[in-house]
């Protein structure tokens, strides 16, 4: 597990602020120049123009780094580096396929080292890419496939893993980091092992400006508001919201309501939903 380096409150927007001591793990702080590409940043718009997540924009320009979710080096790889990405909380490592020589960012899963080399495509051993029939019951998998050969959709953050609870002909049982046990095909790919960086959850902002360098703007809470404006608002000094459920500045409910489509075909993988 990576250190975290808290600051000493110099100034009000030291205290309680910490980051992580990236010296420790990091090999570099330049990206290889061909595996990135510059985006432009659209700040929460769709293709009309028009806001559909609200507090964004601004930020930090960002190269994005282009991930390979989908090779599973049959005779292994090289990791050369262990690189920060800043559109992502894990860390991506740079690595060479020993078949080809070609070049590759993959995410860094927690044990892979700088300079070292792991080989073969059926080694069960950490960081390996295989098919989920292959994985033993009960071991950690991450960067999970939802349909074969699609690439890696599921369980992509920093820390997270996820649990092979069951193993039968048409289906693996997986149990995800929110809780939720799902199916899953047994030649759909995943990695052995849990992504690295897992002090990711322990930081603190402790200031707003990290926030804007991120592209986040402020919120402002509906119960500070007028009527006119949410319907949180109004009222004299501090009030309760005043209605049977939490509203979004539109009037539909805010919480609880579940907002995935009954008609969806891949419900019926769904064992257990999360909480």
């Amino acid at each position: 597990m990576s250190k975290i380096r808290v600051y000493k409150p110099f100034n009000p927007g030291l205290r309680k602020t910490s980051v992580i001591n990236y010296r420790e793990i990091l090999t570099t702080n330049k990206p290889t120049k061909k595996l990135t590409i510059r985006k432009k940043n659209y700040a929460g718009r769709n293709e009309t123009g028009r806001i559909t997540v609200r507090h964004r924009g601004g930020g930090h320009r960002n190269l994005v780094r282009l991930v390979d979710y989908k090779n599973t080096f049959e005779k292994g790889f090289k990791v050369n580096t262990i690189e920060y990405d800043p559109n992502r909380s894990a860390f991506i490592c740079l690595v060479t396929d020993l078949r080809t020589g070609a070049k590759h960012y993959i995410l860094h899963t927690k044990g892979l080292e700088a300079g070292q080399s792991y080989f073969g495509a059926t080694n069960l051993e950490v960081g390996r890419r295989i098919k989920l029939k292959d994985v033993p019951l009960g071991a950690q998998v991450s960067q999970i496939e939802m349909q074969p050969g699609k690439g890696a959709q599921m369980v992509r953050s920093a820390g997270n893993y996820a649990d092979v609870t069951a193993k039968e002909a048409d289906y693996i049982t997986i149990k995800l980091p929110s809780g939720e046990i799902r199916k899953f095909l047994p030649d759909c790919l995943c990695v052995l092992g849990r992504i690295g960086n897992e002090s990711h959850e322990l930081v603190r902002i402790g200031k707003a400006g990290r926030k804007r360098n991120m592209g986040i703007r402020p919120t402002v809470r509906g119960k500070v508001m007028n009527p006119v404006d949410h319907p949180h608002g109004g009222g004299e000094a501090r009030n309760p919201i005043g209605l049977k459920n939490p509203k979004t500045p539109w009037g539909k409910v805010a919480l609880g309501v579940k907002t995935r489509n009954k008609k969806k075909h891949s419900s019926k993988l769904i064992v257990k939903r999360r909480k």
